[in-house]
């Protein structure tokens, strides 16, 4: 069973899929996601697969008849898939050349292109899960895209705040954090043509890296041909970066953060909202985890146990580290 319910306390909706607990354990010599398994066509460079165990589906059941005028529940409408960034079961995303890495980006563009046709989804959002720190259990290279049919409610908050700045100031919240970020200077960790990279005077985990587009572009598919080349080479980049902080992969989740889809509320977000991409990585040392815990959880009063600047000068050093061991597939 899978379904929505109003949460009152937050104004916001729970997924509750129960199925997903049916999943079964993966056999140690196959994988779903690998040429051969009979899942996937035989070549493939990066593909989409529809979610076998989807928390929201286009044909969703009708919820239990367990809610009430107070607990209101709805169908889980929506779309989960996933997105194969390569047939290989053991690549890893800074390894594959640009020309692979822009045929994720296309991907992306297409799948936001073709999930905003339907009218019930109002937030397209692809993000990915790496290392078993964040729980994944499939090592195959992947992401995943989930098209809800509400705005979540963080992303909710990142729009109001942006809508109230652009108000307020004439100006783009984002933009002008770019602008702060370029005048410090101590926080950004590399930067081509198109886009910055970051860590946030504010990010509560100590390697909370952000990607954002220097120009003010709302979503993916407003990106130029140059814009998608060089978005391909940062996300290379970084990921390459973050391996080689502590010489090991890299644990992280990621998350796109972009325009909404048939919201009339956010029907002028592309004046005041800005294309960006937040990764939270657990690791605040070599060996050890920050953990979201009572404060960060309970309250949502988070707490960095690291100072911003001096892990943006470690993963700067890790991006030297990085570009000089791979200056010959860095063009």
């Amino acid at each position: 069973m899978a379904e929505l319910r109003w949460n009152p306390l937050l104004r916001d909706w729970t997924m509750v899929a129960s199925h997903r607990q049916d999943r079964p354990e993966m056999p140690k010599d196959w994988c779903p996601f690998c040429p051969g398994s009979g899942k996937v066509p035989e070549d493939y460079d990066v593909y989409k697969y529809d979610n076998d165990f989807p928390a929201l589906c286009q044909k969703p059941m009708e919820p239990d008849e367990i809610g009430s005028d107070f607990y209101s529940t709805r169908p889980a409408y929506g779309k989960c898939e996933v997105v194969l960034y390569s047939p290989k079961h053991d690549a890893l995303i800074w390894q594959l050349d640009l020309n692979h890495l822009r045929k994720l980006v296309d991907l992306w563009c297409e799948r936001y292109i073709e999930l905003s046709k339907d009218e019930k989804i109002k937030y397209i959002f692809p993000f990915e899960n790496r290392g078993k720190e964040v729980g994944v259990s499939m090592p195959h290279p992947h992401g995943q895209i989930y098209g809800y049919s509400f705005v979540p409610l963080k992303l909710q908050l990142e729009l109001n705040s942006c809508k109230d700045y652009y108000i307020e100031n004439n100006e783009c919240l984002i933009c002008r954090m770019n602008m702060e970020e370029e005048k410090f200077q101590e926080r950004i960790i590399m930067e081509n043509e198109d886009f910055l990279c970051y860590i946030p005077f504010f990010t509560d985990y100590p390697f909370g890296a952000f990607i954002v587009s220097k120009v003010h572009k709302s979503k993916i598919i407003d990106f130029t041909e140059r814009e998608k080349n060089n978005f391909a080479k940062i996300l290379r980049d970084l990921t390459g970066t973050f391996d080689a902080l502590y010489d090991r992969p890299f644990p992280y989740m990621m998350a796109i953060h972009q325009a909404p889809v048939n919201s009339p509320e956010y029907g002028d977000c592309d004046k005041y909202f800005h294309f960006h991409v937040e990764f939270y990585p657990p690791l605040r040392s070599s060996d050890r985890i920050k953990y979201n815990a009572s404060s960060e959880t309970g309250a949502w009063a988070n707490c960095n146990p690291r100072r911003v600047e001096d892990t943006a000068l470690e993963l700067k050093k890790a991006y030297e580290k990085f570009s000089n061991k791979n200056i010959h597939r860095l063009k």
